[in-house]
């Protein structure tokens, strides 16, 4: 089973981290490795954890969050009421994957880690890329998405009427569009990164999480 993507949290407002954090978890793929309120904790769980991503505020008691991206050279999610380009430029120069401006929808975070655990899943091993492969990585991870044909959009119309109003897994919308499971996996997941649908998973008692999809109404 794929090894879920640590994540620090790193805001001095407990409550913020909180709901950070609840995002997170709702997210299949993710764990959060703890939450922090300050730069010296957090250099020190980076140490101590090596978290695979930051979520972390720019402004904080005792320095600079953009600073600690830069130095710790781990993937980071930027988050600050901080609106001024230079401060955003230099927040993407440290090497930051994205940005968000507070305050921001529940939504704006989901769908930036949506497109993040794509990204990463692209670009994971040591195998050699073509341009096309970055390229599309980039596309993802910026929001601009993959070309989408008419045949496709088609068919993702079909998946979501599959859904109705409650929820289904892979296999059940594939046996109710009549393809197949690894088609409908993979048009579930386009809708989830837009955040059209919704994924949460089921734990029975044997065997790896099912993931269950349903319409965001």
């Amino acid at each position: 089973m794929t090894e879920p993507v640590r994540v620090l949290i790193l805001d001095d407002d407990f409550r913020v981290a909180q709901l950070h954090q609840g995002i997170v978890d709702d997210h299949p793929g993710f764990a959060v490795t703890g939450t922090v309120r300050s730069l010296a904790e957090a250099r020190d769980s980076v140490r101590a954890s090596r978290p695979d991503l930051l979520i972390a505020d720019v402004f904080l008691p005792d320095g600079d969050g953009i600073a600690l991206v830069r130095e710790s050279g781990i993937d980071a999610i930027l988050i600050s009421a901080a609106d001024d380009a230079a401060t955003v430029r230099r927040a993407l120069r440290s090497g930051a994957v994205g940005y968000l401006v507070k305050p921001f929808e529940r939504r704006a975070l989901s769908s930036l880690l949506d497109r993040y655990i794509r990204y990463r899943n692209l670009l994971s091993g040591d195998r050699a890329l073509r341009q096309e492969d970055v390229d599309r990585a980039l596309a993802i991870l910026h929001g601009a998405g993959e070309p989408v044909s008419i045949s496709r959009s088609a068919t993702e119309q079909l998946v979501l009427a599959a859904l109705g109003d409650g929820e289904a897994s892979a296999a059940e919308v594939g046996e109710r569009v009549g393809i197949s499971r690894a088609t409908a996996q993979r048009h579930l997941a386009a809708l989830a990164a837009r955040t059209v649908v919704e994924v949460r998973l089921n734990y029975g008692s044997t065997g790896r999480p099912e993931h269950r999809y349903a319409a965001r109404t």
